[in-house]
C-alpha cells in the first residue's frame, strides 16, 4: 500500500514537471501581453496633448480671424493708419504664436511617430514569435491525432492521475486559446498602429505645410507693417503741414474780414459819409435761410478730432456735393472777395451790410467778381475740390459782425 502511494506521488511529480514548461510559457505570454499593452497609456496621453494643441491652434486662428475682420473694418471706415499698424502688430504677434504652436505640435507629432514606430516594431517582433509557437503547436496537434486527448485520459491508472492529466490538458488548451487570441490581437494592433502612423504622417505633412504658410504670412505682415509705418510717418508729416497751413489760411481769412470791417467802419465814420445800409441777414432769418448747395454734411462747425487723432478747428460747414454743382448766395449783398485763399481754394466773400458776411470756399469757378452786387439765391459759383483729402464740397461760413458762428443755426432745420 505504501509502495502504491509512492508511485502515485512520483507520477504526479512527473506530470507537474511536464506541465511546468507549459505553465512557464503561459506565464511568459501573460507577461508579454501586459508589457505590450502597458505603452498604450502614453499613446493616449500623446493623443490628449495633440488634441489640446489642436484646440490651441484653433483658438489662435480665431483670434487672428477677428483681427483680420477688424482690419477690414478699419480700412472700410477710413480709420487712422496708426490703428492699422497697431492691428498689424497684433496680427503679427498672433501669427508668431501660431507658428510657435505649430512648432510645438510638430515636435509632439515627431515624438509620437517615433513612439508609434517603436510599438509597431515590438508588436511585429512579438507576432513573429507567437506565430512560430502557434505553428509548432499545430504541428504537434496534427502529429498526435484527434484521439490523443481521449487516449491520455483513458490511459490513467488512477483517479489522481486522471485529475492530473485533465488539469494538464486543460492548461494546454487554455494556453493554445490564449496564444491564438494574442496572435489575433497583435494582428489587429499592428493594423491599428500602421493606420495611426499613416495619420501621423499626414498630420506631419499638414503641419509643415501650415507652418511654411504661416511663416510666409508673418513675413508679409512684417513687410506690410513696415510699409504702413512709412505711410503713417508720411501722413503725420503731411497732416501737420496741412494743419499748419489751415491755421495760416484761417488767420488770413479772419484778418481779411477784419480789414474789410475796419475799412467799412472808417468809411461810415468819415465826414459826409452816407448812412450805413442795413444788413440783409436779420435775426428773423435764423433757421430759415436756404442752403447754398444741396448735399450732405461733410464736417461741422467747431473742433473736430480727425481719424489720425489730430484736431481741426472748422469755422464753417462742409457740404458734400458733386463737382460743378451750383452755389447760391444765401442773402443779398456785395462781393468783397473773389480770389484763391490757400487751402480754402477759390473763395467768394459776400458782405450783407452792417458787418455781416457769408463765405463760400472750395469753388471750382466763380461767376461773380469783386464789387458785384448779388441777390438772394443768385448762382455765384460752382462746387470744386480744393482739399485733396476731402471729396468735392462747399465750405460755407456765416460771420455776423465778422465773428464766425455755426451756419446750421441760420439754415433751414429740415436740411440738417
Amino acid at each position: 500500500m505504501i509502495a502504491r502511494a509512492v508511485r502515485r506521488v512520483a507520477r504526479r511529480v512527473a506530470a507537474l514537471r511536464s506541465a511546468s514548461g507549459r505553465v512557464t510559457l503561459l506565464g511568459l505570454c501573460v507577461a508579454a501581453c501586459v508589457a505590450l499593452h502597458a505603452p498604450q497609456l502614453p499613446a493616449q496621453s500623446a493623443d490628449a496633448r495633440l488634441r489640446q494643441q489642436q484646440q490651441e491652434l484653433q483658438r489662435l486662428r480665431e483670434e487672428r480671424r477677428e483681427l483680420e475682420q477688424r482690419m477690414g473694418t478699419l480700412q472700410r471706415s477710413a480709420r487712422s493708419l496708426a490703428e492699422e499698424v497697431a492691428n498689424l502688430d497684433r496680427q503679427a504677434d498672433a501669427t508668431s504664436r501660431l507658428v510657435r504652436a505649430l512648432e510645438d505640435q510638430l515636435a509632439a507629432i515627431t515624438i509620437e511617430v517615433d513612439s508609434a514606430t517603436g510599438r509597431l516594431v515590438r508588436a511585429e517582433d512579438e507576432l513573429l514569435g507567437k506565430r512560430a509557437v502557434l505553428q509548432r503547436r499545430v504541428v504537434d496537434i496534427y502529429k498526435r491525432g484527434p484521439l490523443y486527448t481521449a487516449e491520455a485520459m483513458l490511459s490513467a491508472r488512477s483517479f489522481g492521475e486522471l485529475v492530473a492529466r485533465y488539469k494538464y490538458l486543460y492548461e494546454v488548451a487554455r494556453h493554445d486559446r490564449t496564444l491564438v487570441a494574442r496572435v489575433e490581437s497583435l494582428r489587429d494592433e499592428i493594423a491599428g498602429q500602421r493606420s495611426r502612423l499613416v495619420r501621423l504622417q499626414d498630420d506631419l505633412e499638414r503641419n509643415r505645410s501650415e507652418k511654411a504658410s504661416e511663416q510666409v504670412r508673418l513675413r508679409a505682415l512684417e513687410e506690410q507693417r513696415q510699409q504702413r509705418l512709412t505711410v503713417v510717418q508720411r501722413d503725420a508729416t503731411r497732416t501737420q503741414q496741412r494743419l499748419t497751413q489751415l491755421a495760416r489760411d484761417e488767420a488770413r481769412l479772419s484778418n481779411l474780414i477784419a480789414s474789410l470791417e475796419a475799412n467799412r467802419r472808417r468809411a461810415e465814420s468819415a465826414p459826409n459819409a452816407r448812412p450805413a445800409a442795413p444788413s440783409s441777414l436779420r435775426t428773423t432769418d435764423l433757421g430759415k435761410l436756404d442752403w447754398p448747395v444741396d448735399g450732405e454734411i461733410l464736417y461741422r462747425f467747431g473742433r473736430v478730432v480727425n481719424p489720425n487723432n489730430t484736431t481741426t478747428r472748422w469755422n464753417g460747414l462742409g457740404i458734400a456735393a458733386a463737382t460743378g454743382a451750383a452755389v447760391r448766395a444765401v442773402s443779398a449783398g456785395e462781393v468783397v472777395v473773389a480770389e484763391t485763399i490757400g487751402t480754402y481754394g477759390l473763395t467768394i466773400i459776400v458782405q450783407h451790410g452792417a458787418g455781416d458776411y457769408s463765405v463760400y470756399g472750395s469753388l471750382a469757378r466763380a461767376n461773380v467778381r469783386k464789387g458785384a452786387t448779388v441777390t438772394k439765391g443768385q448762382v455765384i459759383g460752382t462746387v470744386g475740390a480744393a482739399d485733396p483729402d476731402l471729396p468735392p464740397h462747399l465750405h460755407f461760413e456765416i460771420r455776423p459782425r465778422g465773428r464766425a458762428v455755426d451756419p446750421l443755426e441760420w439754415l433751414r432745420a429740415q436740411r440738417r
